[in-house]
């Protein structure tokens, strides 16, 4: 095989073996850990405490604001693969912490009654051993005393291993744990314990000089005549470096873990510090839904069988009613479509037919210009109108004559009209002769005629008299 074909085949294991941690990382468990309401500032240290507790495998940098409701965290939750919510509240008298399985429950309430935070647990060490590494990995989980007290601490067992991924005991990496939490249930109070720790292994069967120098931490040695001393007598180190080890943290190393001395085989310690945060839980109510649906375990509150029979019915009428509504909304929803649908087919059978009526007048015969003469005589019936309007008279007939023999009533059919030349009998239809002793007035009537001649000829109308 050339170098061409061993580069190929490289990129495709390389390949491969990535698809394959992303579908592991995929199928472990993942969450959300946010406080709602008005926590205040103490439970809201917490939650980001408890964030450090589920790394890597919940969203470290998550911002929930105000605005956002549980549905909301559910809908984003989807498509990122989270199986779990861990919700902090606060109210006036009590901090409650919610563990939810998603996305069809159950809800576990749990009552806060204790706590204490990370940085107040280290700040009491002498010595901690916390750093990043250690959170590159989700803990190691221990239960201890979920023992057979009643369905609902089985419960509470079933959903605390579900928040971490499941380990196979015959292929694990002891490298990998580096962190243990720690739910204790005390029966008689009814209440957990939680605790969270590192994990440290040293060689046991060495002295405290000798784990001094694989430490690489040279003590002082001044007065020492030989380093012999040291080594069998442990001289210079103080007592509190000494840890009490025995047979309830020493084991037998099956794989080699890094540190000096930690070989496979050979007797090792398993040391725990407390990092925090610390918290005592007391189980208030089981939901069976995602915050919501019915109540299969309360602490404080317990119904009897014929009131769980009218709970069920009541909530079995009121989905029937629900599922009614839903029902006869559809049925709406179909009717109103039907109608536009037929509104829409007769809107359009509407403007065919009059598209079709309009094409048909277009098809009409076209009565052609007007005869020649007509644009003229209309403007000389306009003139005539306006010198009415102006003067107030009849004008002569002389003065308009196309308008004036437009305006003439026509005659029976049949009877001969009169010629331009005859002039009808004017002798019942002229006015009376003016008196002689007003002048002024003919004068008068003269001007206005006069003016009517001179617009007709220069086509200015004069002002309109005024009224």
């Amino acid at each position: 095989m050339g170098q061409s074909g061993r580069s190929r085949h490289q990129k495709r294991a390389r390949a491969q073996a990535q698809l394959r941690n992303l579908e592991a990382y995929a199928a472990q468990p993942h969450s959300f850990v946010f406080a709602r309401g008005r926590a205040g500032r103490g439970v809201r240290q917490l939650s980001l405490d408890l964030r450090r507790v589920m790394e890597p495998l919940t969203a470290t940098r998550l911002q929930i604001r105000k605005k956002n409701t549980l549905k909301d965290c559910v809908a984003v939750a989807g498509p990122l693969g989270v199986t779990h919510f861990l919700i902090l509240s606060k109210t006036e008298t009590n901090i409650y912490f919610k563990l939810m399985r998603l996305p069809g429950g159950p809800t576990l309430t749990f009552r806060i009654n204790k706590y204490t935070l990370m940085r107040d647990v280290v700040s009491s060490l002498r010595r901690h051993r916390m750093h990043e590494q250690q959170f590159a990995h989700p803990p190691l989980l221990v239960l201890n005393s979920f023992g057979p007290h009643g369905m609902h601490v089985k419960l509470m067992a079933t959903m605390f291993q579900n928040l971490f991924p499941s380990i196979n005991v015959h292929k694990v990496n002891l490298n990998t744990i580096k962190r243990c939490l720690l739910i204790n249930y005390n029966p008689d109070s009814q209440e957990l314990d939680f605790r969270h720790y590192s994990i440290k292994v040293v060689p046991v069967g060495a002295s405290r000089g000798m784990k001094k120098l694989l430490q690489e931490k040279f003590p002082n040695m001044s007065r020492l005549q030989d380093i012999s001393e040291l080594l069998a007598t442990g001289a210079g180190l103080s007592e509190s470096e000494a840890e009490p080890d025995g047979e309830h943290n020493i084991t037998e190393l099956p794989q080699a873990v890094a540190g000096r001395g930690n070989m496979r085989a050979q007797q090792s310690a398993v040391r725990l510090t407390e990092i925090g945060p610390r918290m005592t839980l007391q189980l208030i109510k089981i939901q069976e839904g995602v915050g919501e649906g019915n109540v299969l375990f309360h602490s404080f509150v317990h119904k009897t069988e014929e009131e769980l029979q009218a709970i069920l019915a009541a909530k079995e009428e009121k989905l029937r009613l629900k599922a009614q509504r839903q029902a006869q909304q559809a049925q709406n929803v179909v009717r109103k479509r039907e109608q536009r649908e037929a509104h829409r087919k007769k809107s359009l059978a509407g403007m065919k037919r009059a598209r079709a009526e309009a094409s048909g007048d277009s098809d009409a015969e076209d009565p052609g210009a007007p005869p020649e003469g007509t644009g003229q005589r209309e403007e000389e019936e306009d003139e005539a109108e306006y010198f009415r309007q102006a003067v107030g008279e009849e004008p002569d007939e002389d003065m308009f004559p196309k308008a004036a023999k437009r305006r003439r009533p026509a005659g029976p059919p049949g009877k001969k009209q009169r010629g331009r030349g005859q002039r009808p009998d004017r002798g019942a239809d002229r006015r009376p002769p003016k008196a002689k002793g007003r002048p002024q007035r003919a004068q008068a009537k003269l001007e206005r005629r006069g003016a009517a001649w001179e617009h007709r000829r220069g086509r200015a109308r004069p002002p309109k008299k005024a009224v």
